[in-house]
């Protein structure tokens, strides 16, 4: 997969992610921790990047199936996962991406990314932004705000739309068509401006583009007089993991002339990505 953000295919990403570990886990099938086992429900998971039945989870692991089912139902009994709707599979929930955000916010990751960020908005003269996708829309991880009087203000732990933001449109361009239908069936496409694309069959034929080519672009779509530019920040899979983007008044920056900051960003993406886990070149 290339670093362009784009997602493997979700079979491939289960099988991927399953098969990566089953080796350990047929060789002498050793015995794993009770304080662990959870945890490792929780890491074949995220690997995943999708929802899993308990037999895949085990592939993985090597459980007997009574336990792996135990596990799975205490987990979404505490609001660590959820099942995915209309199925039995198991993904993970709110309770468990505010624990994975709060990790990412530790102080040494903070400072590198808040510094990349500074930089970055150093080198465009505009706000510059780290979202990740929540149950509700795209959350700020991280900003720096421009120095111009006249900006946005939208601060860290703000969440925002899907359906009419930069990031939120890449986020959606990133799913697999199951998991893309799922979640816009769930979502009110209210218009935040009249710019805003409130019909479905206009807002897929829109993230295909976006699909496509690698980052999203919010004309005045959010926030009346405000243009947007997001690309992705990937993991070593090649998924999506948070989006990177900046913002600015259209009446500074036209859509077009913010186009010509996307090697910059794609460059500070590429720097951030360490900061969440492995690179691509790592893996």
């Amino acid at each position: 997969m290339s670093r362009s953000g784009l997602p493997l295919h979700e079979s491939d990403t289960v099988q991927a992610a399953v098969s990566s570990r089953s080796s350990t886990a047929a060789a002498g099938n050793e015995k794993i921790p009770n304080n662990i086992r959870m945890l490792r429900i929780l890491e074949v998971l995220a690997a995943a990047g999708s929802a899993l039945s308990a037999t895949e989870i085990n592939a993985a692991i090597g459980l007997p199936k009574p336990t792996i089912h135990r596990l799975c139902q205490t987990l979404e009994r505490e609001g660590f996962l959820v099942r995915a709707p209309g199925s039995q599979r198991y993904e993970t929930a709110p309770r468990l991406l505010r624990i994975a955000a709060g990790v990412l916010n530790s102080n040494r990751l903070r400072i590198a990314r808040h510094r990349a960020l500074a930089k970055l908005s150093e080198t465009i003269g505009e706000t510059c932004n780290i979202a990740l996708p929540s149950e509700s829309g795209m959350l700020y991880l991280d900003r720096v705000e421009t120095q111009w009087p006249l900006r946005v203000q939208l601060p860290t732990g703000s969440t925002v739309p899907f359906h009419c933001t930069a990031s939120g449109k890449l986020y959606l361009s990133s799913l697999e068509p199951v998991q893309r239908d799922r979640l816009l069936r769930s979502l009110p496409l209210r218009p935040a401006t009249g710019r805003s694309i409130t019909l479905r069959s206009l807002l897929e034929a829109e993230l295909e583009q976006i699909r496509r080519q690698g980052y999203s672009v919010d004309q005045e779509e959010f926030v009346e007089g405000m243009v947007a530019v997001a690309v992705p920040i990937v993991d070593a899979c090649g998924r999506l993991t948070a989006t990177l983007s900046f913002h600015a008044p259209s009446q500074r920056m036209p859509a077009d002339q913010a186009l010509t900051h996307l090697d910059a960003l794609k460059r500070t993406a590429a720097d951030l990505a360490e900061t969440f886990g492995e690179t691509p070149e790592d893996a």
